[in-house]
């Protein structure tokens, strides 16, 4: 079957929300296995909150879908596909010392293009004057930004 050809900002927002959708799910599965991976009890910690954080960011993408009235489906991530895969190619490769740091950079490269991908949905969102859609993705991209802040923090203290 071929690919639906997106034709109109609707229909990139449609297929973005659900590609966001995918990228949240991607997102738990890789934080649970980094928390596991992680030697540092602070670093676990910071790992299990973002998971909650995540979670809370894909009900507000489950109330987007509601608020505009798609069908709850998931479209293709794959940039995020490859995050996680990387992250656990170096960490098979890799001395168990050097865990925690592959553990917050791979977290940290994550956050960045969750940053980038809501950055665009709140824009076009904003340009498709739906506010209350806007605000839930908002809401999302500030805790993106405070995850990446606290990861680079993080990622400071283990390289010094």
């Amino acid at each position: 079957m071929a690919q639906q050809k997106i034709e109109n900002p609707e229909e990139l927002l449609h297929y973005q929300i659900r590609s966001a959708l995918t990228m949240e799910q991607h997102s738990l599965e890789a934080l649970e296995e980094l928390e596991l991976a992680a030697r540092d009890s602070k670093i676990k910690k910071l790992f299990s909150h973002h998971s909650d954080e995540t979670r809370e960011q894909i009900a507000n993408l489950e109330k987007v879908f509601t608020l505009l009235e798609y069908e709850q489906t998931t479209a293709p991530s794959p940039a995020t596909t490859g995050i996680k895969t990387q992250a656990a190619a170096l960490l098979d490769k890799a001395d168990s010392k050097l865990h925690n740091q592959i553990a917050v950079m791979s977290a940290l490269g994550n956050e960045h293009f969750e940053i980038s991908a809501y950055t665009g949905l709140v824009l076009l969102s904003e340009s498709l004057k739906v506010a209350d859609v806007a605000k839930l993705l908002q809401d999302n991209l500030d805790q993106e930004q405070h995850t990446s802040e606290e990861l680079l923090s993080t990622l400071k203290e283990l390289t010094q």
